[in-house]
């Protein structure tokens, strides 16, 4: 399938603007493409309207208008010519898609050549599942599989700070324990500022920072620009 997908670890990286650190990836991902079908549902302390207003604010040189506001939802999936699905809680937004049939849309229309972007929770459900995601399950949807763009699990906004005095477990210490689970599944993390770009057979760590790969008992480094097409095969 001639999928193009970036996925963004977050819609910020350190004190810059919202999405501005993305705006080049973006733009070389859209090419002459402007018009954008934008997925609000992961909003929850934010209307849809608020949420759609603000993802245009950001991205001024795009037409982006929210999925709610079409009269219907998947007539506007299966003529976007691109989509982009914004992050805040990977739950709600999963049970929305379900709660709307969109699942099977989504895939279809990327899977035909429709671009696709996400940043946090838009990026987790690019993965088999959501069951590495750090958001609270405040809602349950119908499954956990998503859209498996990519045949692993993905973990946005991961960390290896551990704050001092903090009695928790880290977020290594739970990604493992899904592997102990689900040993033969890779979990890719993806630092803040980072992406993961799927272009066909494809798969390429975009931006400064290093990821993790964590898979049974074992963690590996992956540099940026590094080819991860390995991962691309379940």
């Amino acid at each position: 399938m001639n999928l193009s997908v970036l996925m963004l670890s977050s819609s910020r990286a350190g004190s810059e603007d919202y999405l501005q650190h993305a705006i080049p990836l973006i733009d070389q991902h859209l090419l002459e493409i402007k018009e954008v079908v934008f997925i609000p549902f992961a909003g929850v302390s934010i209307s849809w309207d608020d949420y759609t207003t603000k993802v245009q604010n950001a991205l001024p040189n795009y037409h982006i208008k929210g999925i709610h506001q079409f009269p219907d939802a998947q007539e506007a999936i299966n003529n976007a010519q691109a989509i982009m699905v914004g992050g805040g809680n990977t739950f709600n937004l999963l049970n929305q898609l379900y709660q709307q049939n969109l699942v099977k849309a989504l895939k279809l229309q990327v899977s035909q050549g429709s671009p696709f972007i996400g940043w946090s929770a838009g990026s987790n459900i690019c993965g088999n599942s959501i069951r590495t995601t750090n958001d609270m399950p405040i809602i349950q949807p119908p499954s956990f599989e998503s859209l498996n763009f990519v045949p692993f699990q993905l973990n946005p906004h991961y960390s290896d700070f551990q704050p001092p005095g903090h009695n928790g477990e880290s977020r290594a210490q739970r990604i493992q324990e899904f592997c102990i689970l689900n040993p033969k599944i890779p979990v890719i993390g993806i630092h803040e500022g980072s992406a993961l770009l799927l272009q066909g057979n494809s798969l390429r760590l975009k931006g400064d920072l290093d990821a993790v790969v964590f898979k049974g008992e074992t963690q590996k480094i992956i540099k940026p620009e590094q080819h991860l097409n390995g991962y691309l095969t379940p």
